[in-house]
């Protein structure tokens, strides 16, 4: 079937935002402006944590994994969207869509269980303080990080292999910005319902079993700070976990608004502006969540400037 597939479709064309040439040109720069700080923003993170010696904690540790995940993430999408958005070209191939689209789905799986182990992180520092050290050791942060992309790969390998079998016979039009898997769905003139299952049982799991953690974790964590006698006590518990509840926030309310559906549910206009929000907006917003509302960022970027002024 993969091979049919391929000989009969052997291209794509992605439709994108709009026709308009005036507001593809806002769109163009607008996002141009969001890529770019998404770029500064990610790799400054990875480079103040990797710089700063007293960063060199578990919470910088998956934090900077997950500003490189974001910044994979923007990538994989925002170029493809950037050029299509400046020319007229919309064909895209039928391996780089599915490239395209595994990457995507392999980088979004992987997050979801990187942001479950930030809450488990989150859980040890607040609830077992004694412990924290021992139980969050250099190799349990390693092999979090590395189950996470493991994950993400298994998951993301079922997924695209049950798309990459459905037979488009002469449709070619994808009436999205990029390879989406609700799109290809959408497109497909071959029964669905059974890769459906399979796809909505693979990314339900994921997303259940991330979200259960993270629960979890946050029950237990209020619990903690709930007994805290002291009002600056229960402060700075708090503050050590909002950014991090605040981007689970967004990224799971999307994620879940977005693919938790039947196909038949998919809205062209609806699903594109969240596909912005989570593809393009998303990854600028973390860098900056973590730096604004996190002093110790701040406080370590003041550190490297001086650093540097001084070996000058």
């Amino acid at each position: 079937m993969g091979r049919r597939n391929i000989t009969q479709v052997s291209d794509f064309i992605l439709m994108g935002l709009t026709d308009s040439e005036e507001i593809r040109l806002v769109l163009f720069t607008l996002f141009l402006l969001i890529y770019l700080i998404t770029v500064l923003g990610n790799v400054g993170m990875i480079l103040i944590i990797h710089l700063d010696p007293q960063l060199h904690t578990p919470m910088y540790f998956f934090l900077s994994h997950l500003s490189f995940l974001d910044l994979s993430y923007s990538s994989v999408i925002t170029p493809k969207t950037l050029d299509n958005l400046l020319t007229s070209k919309k064909n895209t191939s039928y391996l780089n869509c599915f490239t395209q689209m595994y990457f995507f789905v392999f980088l979004g799986a992987t997050e979801c269980f990187l942001l479950s182990s930030m809450a488990y992180d989150r859980y040890g520092a607040i609830c077992n303080p004694l412990y924290y050290q021992v139980v969050m050791s250099t190799r349990r942060c390693c092999s979090l990080v590395f189950g996470s992309y493991l994950i993400g790969f298994m998951d993301t390998s079922v997924n695209v292999l049950c798309l990459s079998r459905l037979h488009f016979c002469n449709s070619k039009i994808i009436y999205h910005f990029f390879c989406d898997g609700p799109a290809i769905l959408a497109l497909s003139c071959t029964d669905t319902h059974d890769i459906e299952i399979i796809i909505f049982i693979s990314a339900g799991s994921t997303l259940l079993v991330s979200l259960i953690t993270i629960s979890v974790s946050y029950v237990s964590i209020l619990s903690t700070i709930l007994k805290i006698t002291s009002t600056a006590g229960k402060q700075k518990a708090f503050s050590t976990c909002a950014s991090h509840l605040l981007a689970v926030t967004i990224f799971y309310g999307t994620m879940i608004f977005t693919y938790l559906k039947p196909s038949k549910s998919y809205s062209l206009g609806r699903d594109q502006v969240a596909s912005v929000f989570y593809t393009i907006v998303i990854p600028m917003l973390n860098p900056l969540i973590y730096s604004l509302r996190n002093k110790e960022v701040k406080n370590a970027l003041n550190r490297v400037m001086k650093k540097r002024k001084d070996s000058k």
